[in-house]
């Protein structure tokens, strides 16, 4: 059985390339044009799939544009990079968590669309008669039409740019967080660099202030050379600082 599947799968290859190999020139350049001119933020669009699409579905979309945008066969200059950008939407979609990011923006744009319909339906009678009618029936033919595709592909854009503003301004704030918290740490760095030559530099000096207070205090009592000091006097009042000559008494 497993052999069936492997033989079945590179059957289906080489048809692909087989086919691909006669696609014209026009069609690769206009393929590779389409899809540099996708929305960056949505890769269903990049591979062309509708949003229900499966893995399996994915990689087959996948392996078909990717040998029409080939750089070996389209001679487009952007060629290269519009193989690329095939790659990475496949990746993102073999992503779980990225698949269902993007399924959940796409379920959100649905119910928006949705309260929205519910809305002009209201102010239709024939319309909502129509639909309570038909029990759910019409709104399902409408989500099946191209103008609810389209809406829902314009819808999805919005709410997958807004999420994605979002993330851009949270980055940013996280970035000016750490930012500050670097300059607060190199600050605190400088700080603690200058205390400690500080410290570094009194201990140095520790033995020369030493010596000098020694020095005051053995020499710093004595009177200089050749210098008088006037003797003492004692006076009446204890408090006074100043000298005063003596009261005589008679």
């Amino acid at each position: 059985m497993g052999d069936t599947n492997h033989a079945s799968t590179v059957d289906d290859d080489l048809l692909l390339k087989n086919f691909f190999a006669e696609v014209s020139e026009v069609e690769r350049d206009n393929e590779v044009l389409r899809i540099l001119s996708c929305f960056k933020l949505n890769p269903f669009e990049y591979l062309n799939l509708p949003f229900d699409s499966s893995i399996d579905d994915v990689k087959k979309q996948y392996r078909k544009l990717s040998l029409v945008v080939h750089p070996d066969k389209c001679k487009h200059p952007q060629a290269k990079e519009a193989f690329g950008a095939l790659a990475k939407a496949q990746q993102l979609l073999m992503d779980q968590n990225e698949r269902d990011y993007i399924l959940s923006q796409v379920n959100s744009a649905k119910e928006e669309l949705r309260a929205k319909r519910k809305k002009q339906l209201k102010k239709d009678t024939a319309s909502k008669m129509k639909s309570l009618v038909e029990e759910g029936k019409y709104d399902k033919q409408y989500e099946q039409s191209e103008e609810f595709r389209q809406e829902l592909k314009v819808k999805v854009r919005e709410l997958l740019t807004e999420q994605e503003w979002r993330r851009r301004k949270m980055q940013m704030r996280i970035s000016e967080e750490e930012g500050r918290l670097k300059r607060d740490e190199e600050e605190q760095k400088e700080m603690w660099k200058r205390k400690r030559e500080h410290e570094e530099e009194w201990e140095g000096t520790r033995e020369k202030r030493v010596s000098s207070w020694r020095d005051f205090m053995k020499g710093g009592k004595k009177n200089k050379k050749g210098e008088i000091r006037p003797p003492k006097l004692k006076t009446e009042d204890p408090n006074k600082s100043y000298v005063q000559r003596p009261v005589k008494r008679g």
